[in-house]
Parts: C-alpha cells; sequence; structure tokens
C-alpha cells in the first residue's frame, strides 16, 4: 500500500488514497518533489487534535510541579517603545 502520492495520482485515486489512510495511515501528497499535504483517517485526526493540552494541563504534568521556584518579579520601569510615543502599553 503505498503511503506517498503525487498530486495527479491522488487526485484519480482519492478514494483508495482515504482507503489507505483508514487502513494503513497517514498518507503523504507531494507536489514538484516536495512534501505538501498529508490524509489522514478521521479517528487518527481526533486522536491528534485533542491530544493538545491547555496551558493548565500542561503544567500541571510538568516535570517542574513541585519544585521550589525562587522567582522574582524585575520592578525596574519599562523601556520607552518608539512606536507608542515613548510611553509603555499596559
Amino acid at each position: 500500500m503505498i503511503n506517498i502520492w503525487k498530486l495527479e495520482q491522488a487526485k484519480t485515486r482519492l478514494e483508495q488514497v482515504v482507503h489507505d489512510a483508514m487502513e494503513s495511515g497517514p498518507q503523504t501528497i507531494m507536489v514538484n518533489g516536495r512534501r505538501t499535504a498529508v490524509v489522514l483517517s478521521a479517528d487518527d485526526y481526533d486522536r491528534m487534535a485533542r491530544s493538545e493540552l491547555s496551558t493548565a494541563e500542561f503544567l500541571k504534568k510538568s516535570s517542574l510541579v513541585g519544585v521550589d521556584l525562587n522567582i522574582k518579579r524585575d520592578k525596574s520601569r519599562p523601556r520607552s517603545n518608539r512606536a507608542t510615543g515613548g510611553l509603555a502599553c499596559r
């Protein structure tokens, strides 16, 4: 089962490309010798889409959980910004 397709092949054999994506995994489509697209099964896509963690979930799973970090805030005045007329944006 092919997993790399030239664009013209993929266009004429779309049903096979989709079938192979469902049965064998992602199918790569090449244009002018360059990888330009990947066809995934809906299950593979759903698995990828829900694997993204929110910031809170990422921090909860971080290896730094429970580590006592000594973080000090820099209280010096911000640099001026020419784009805002010399005033720092807040």
